[in-house]
């Protein structure tokens, strides 16, 4: 008589879970402008706004000033649309889209094995300038995003979606500054 040995399952620790499944291809472009195109459609007609990120994120700014410094978010006009008195910074649709958006991208970089901790650069420059870059990128975004009253997703789908002419040119705006750009700074990919 012969005894089966059953072996125990060999513990992951959370590395391995997060970061050791095996990596699949990315969506077609295609079908994900039309993914994306249906989510804005249902988010038009479940919610009765588009989509935007800067908007959520910009609440959480104006919530850690409510908390930090009050009497600055009492004296500022733009501000006190948001926050100040009883009003609550975070109760928007837009702070809910913008964590959404976070966990949603994080499942699925988790599910289809992208979860990775890398810098993508060029050859030719440092990681710390990468993100010395990235940084400055992000913040030049960030600000024209407020002044343009909206980012990309914002601005462009939303508002591209409903024939908003501002939206349009917002968008003929920023391909044209990216493509003007990209001469300058095409070494910190070459």
């Amino acid at each position: 008589m012969t005894t089966a040995v059953v072996e125990e399952p060999k513990r992951r620790g959370w590395r391995a879970v997060l970061l050791g499944r095996a990596e699949k291809p990315y969506v077609n472009p295609y079908v994900g402008g039309a993914l994306l195109g249906v989510v804005l459609f249902l988010s038009f007609f479940l919610t009765g706004n588009g989509l935007g990120a800067s908007g959520g994120l910009n609440r959480y700014v104006v919530y850690l000033q409510d908390l930090l410094a009050p009497e600055h978010v009492d004296r500022v006009a733009y501000l006190l649309k948001m926050a100040g008195g009883d009003k609550n910074p975070l109760d928007d649709y837009l702070v809910f889209m913008t964590l959404g958006t976070l966990l949603g991208g994080f499942v699925s970089g988790w599910q289809h094995g992208r979860l990775k901790f890398e810098t993508n650069k060029g050859p030719q420059i440092s990681v710390r300038t990468r993100w010395l870059m990235a940084f400055v990128g992000g913040a030049i975004m960030g600000y024209g995003a407020r002044f343009a009253r909206g980012c990309t997703s914002g601005q462009a789908l939303s508002g591209g979606a409903v024939l908003s002419a501002g939206s349009w040119a917002f968008m003929f705006a920023v391909f044209g500054g990216g493509y003007a750009l990209a001469y300058f700074v095409r070494r910190l990919w070459n």
